[in-house]
């Protein structure tokens, strides 16, 4: 969108979780900066007589403004791709906002892309001793979740979409190790993205954070695990990109010590 001068505008939108809380506001080029930026965060903070834990975003060029603005009003930045309300609202406002506006211009190229870095090798501490491609129906991922809300696990978890049945099938990594939960704990101070797998590597790529991404595992590029790896996106993708991490002692656990529900990051095409 431009506005009277021609010139492209760039919007703020914060909200809560559930959006329940939510703040839109324009601001023209030349007040894009990390000053600006935290006078009109500390304004909202002040009208809302309340101060959120921390500010998630997913604008990794935007990063260092972001970063200086949240710390100037006090509250932590945090990159993250965990951001499903915001990019939903993004794209509700698209049709509903930026459409309507008189200087939308549907054929001009987006400001900003999403950039990821290249996977790094994952650390030791975040190393498991041995994983599995599995799968668990949708009514047992949220008896999960409830361990993870009772803070009896480590863990972090994502609205899930109510119009899946309970049976849906919802394909997940398990990772098994003696260290559990010393693993759990190291991982739950990750931001986690998703997993994928990259066929041609025969590796599962974890995503972190805003743009970071780490060879979270291996496999042997054999014919039977090269299908099982196509056949579990297969199932992410009917899954809506549903999926997660579980992290136990071993196969036969019966409870785990890390449980995270990921979603494939699709950003926003405005």
């Amino acid at each position: 969108m431009k506005d009277e001068r021609g010139k492209k505008m760039w919007e703020l939108l914060i909200c809560d979780e559930s959006r329940s809380f939510q703040h839109a506001e324009f601001f023209p080029n030349n007040r894009i900066n990390s000053v600006e930026l935290s006078k009109a965060i500390q304004r909202v903070l002040n009208e809302q007589g309340a101060r959120p834990k921390r500010f998630k975003f997913f604008r990794s060029q935007m990063q260092t403004i972001i970063t200086r603005a949240c710390n100037d009003v006090g509250v932590p930045p945090l990159p993250s791709r965990r951001c499903q309300t915001l990019t939903r609202w993004l794209d509700q406002r698209a049709e509903e906002v930026y459409k309507k506006h008189p200087g939308y211009d549907g054929s001009s190229s987006p400001m900003m892309g999403f950039e990821t870095s290249a996977p790094k090798p994952l650390p030791d501490a975040l190393r498991g001793e041995s994983w599995a491609f599995v799968a668990l129906p949708l009514i047992g991922v949220k008896e999960e979740a409830m361990q993870v809300s009772a803070n009896r696990v480590f863990g972090d978890l994502l609205d899930i979409d109510e119009a899946l049945p309970d049976d849906t099938l919802v394909p997940g990594i398990a990772v098994y190790t003696r260290r559990a939960a010393a693993l759990a704990g190291w991982t739950k101070g990750l931001e986690l993205g998703g997993i994928s797998v990259d066929l041609d590597m025969g590796t599962l790529i974890l995503d972190t954070g805003v743009a970071d991404s780490w060879q979270y595992a291996r496999f042997r590029q054999t014919k039977e695990l090269t299908r099982e790896a196509k056949e579990w996106e297969d199932v992410k993708a009917a899954a809506g990109g549903l999926h997660f991490l579980a992290i136990q002692t071993d196969e036969e656990a019966e409870s785990t010590d890390g449980f995270w529900i990921l979603q494939d990051f699709t950003a926003s095409q405005y």
